[in-house]
């Protein structure tokens, strides 16, 4: 992996640990203790154990999103990219997959339309495979980057109880995601930093994680399992396809060749009533310029928040009798989440929380997409992702065609 210096700031490596409680009983020396903890976590061969994950927007107090899931994860040295194999069930119905990954392919569950997506990663070619591990995988390659790297962290010790709280602060001009090895994000949409911060906590009786909160630009999460049970399954017993639904059809991921959204150009748009973070209500049918703009969005979204500046000007370069526009936040239905958003990004347009249905209605799986309607609500152009200039101009000659 490159390794990047701050100028100025930081001149050399910096690897700082701080040691927050007196007389440590785990260890007087943190990265000694921590050797302890990798070399516990490389005995794992497999393990299951349920999870809760919490995700929120950075300045945000309350989980947008709250995931519950049954996890079967299996080290697999054969799997030179992420090390691992697993597959997540739901924690109320076991027999109900909702991903798999078994070191070759992954396979994503589609509910709407009874799909299970293969992907062998082939289509989309990326220095990694972007595969959000399973959680002892992914702590053990934290903990292994915070013990070997030479790139700028700095790490803070501190015992709780029978608790001990590792909190890995990195420091380097781009965030680092770990994808079974660390990855330094070639991402345009950092905005206000590109540090990355990882907090790990361990229950000293058996020197394992059992938590892990990741903060970066653009969103938080907070993965916690439970009832763990080590080293009962054979991971030569592990087969991906044993656990997809039967009623599911098989499909092969087609990157780039995707109808979604697509196929609701030239018709009516789904109707909707929604309201805004302050209860207000409002309706499609109410609102009468010549051409209207709907953009679905994400509170989490990087590009999303790219696109804010563009759609601020875009709002006052017509009138409303021409042109109108509103953005629906497509995934989270929490008012507070919704403000503390709009404030920070100083939106000044409308900003609505969608339904699970008007979402679905709309064929809405990625965000942003950019939906133009002529002054009969027919939908005549679908624009999908954001791109300053590029999206832009699409936009602004949609709209001008249109009044």
């Amino acid at each position: 992996m490159r390794t990047i210096h701050k100028i100025g700031k930081l001149s050399f490596v910096l690897i700082s640990i701080i040691l927050l409680a007196k007389a440590c009983s785990y260890d007087k020396n943190p990265k000694t203790y921590l050797k302890r903890v990798l070399n516990n976590l490389e005995q794992i061969e497999s393990a299951s154990y349920y999870t809760t994950t919490e995700g929120w927007a950075p300045g945000d107090t309350v989980a947008n999103m709250i995931l519950d899931r049954y996890i079967k994860e299996f080290n697999n040295p054969l799997d030179t990219t992420i090390g691992a194999s697993f597959v997540e069930l739901l924690q109320d119905d076991t027999t109900q997959m909702k991903l798999c990954y078994d070191g070759i392919m992954r396979a994503l569950v589609r509910e709407d339309d009874k799909k299970i997506i293969l992907d062998s990663f082939n289509v989309r070619k990326l220095p990694f495979r972007p595969i959000i591990p399973p959680f002892f995988n992914y702590t053990k390659s934290i903990i292994k980057y915070a013990l070997e790297t030479k790139d700028s962290i700095s790490m803070v010790f501190e015992e709780c109880g029978d608790t001990l709280h590792l909190s890995l602060s990195i420091f380097e001009d781009k965030q680092i995601e770990f994808f079974g090895k660390p990855y330094l994000m070639d991402n345009k949409y950092t905005f206000d930093n590109n540090d990355s911060k990882y907090d790990i906590w361990i229950n000293k009786s058996n020197g394992l994680p059992f938590k892990l909160r990741r903060e970066m630009f653009h969103d938080i999460s907070v993965r916690t399992c439970r009832d763990v049970e080590l080293n009962k399954m054979n991971r030569e017993d592990f087969k991906a396809s044993d656990y997809f639904q039967t009623d599911f059809s098989i499909q092969t991921y087609r990157s780039g060749k995707r109808s979604w959204s697509k196929g609701l150009e030239g018709k009516v748009a789904p109707d909707w009533v929604l309201k805004n973070a302050n209860n207000k209500t409002f309706a499609l049918k109410d609102m009468k310029s010549k051409a209207l703009m709907i953009q679905f969005t994400s509170v989490s979204c990087g590009p999303c928040r790219a696109s804010v500046p563009f759609l601020n000007k875009l709002d006052s370069e017509y009138i409303k009798e021409d042109f109108d526009f509103v953005a629906i936040e497509g995934f989270s239905s929490n008012s507070n989440v919704l403000k503390s958003y709009q404030n920070r990004s100083d939106i000044n347009y409308t900003f609505l929380m969608s339904t699970k249905d008007v979402t679905k209605s709309y064929e809405v799986k990625s965000v942003p997409v950019f939906f133009i309607l002529d002054e009969n609500r027919v939908i005549r152009k679908v624009i999908r992702g954001y791109g300053e200039g590029s999206t832009d101009k699409k936009i602004r000659d949609a709209i001008n065609e249109l009044i």
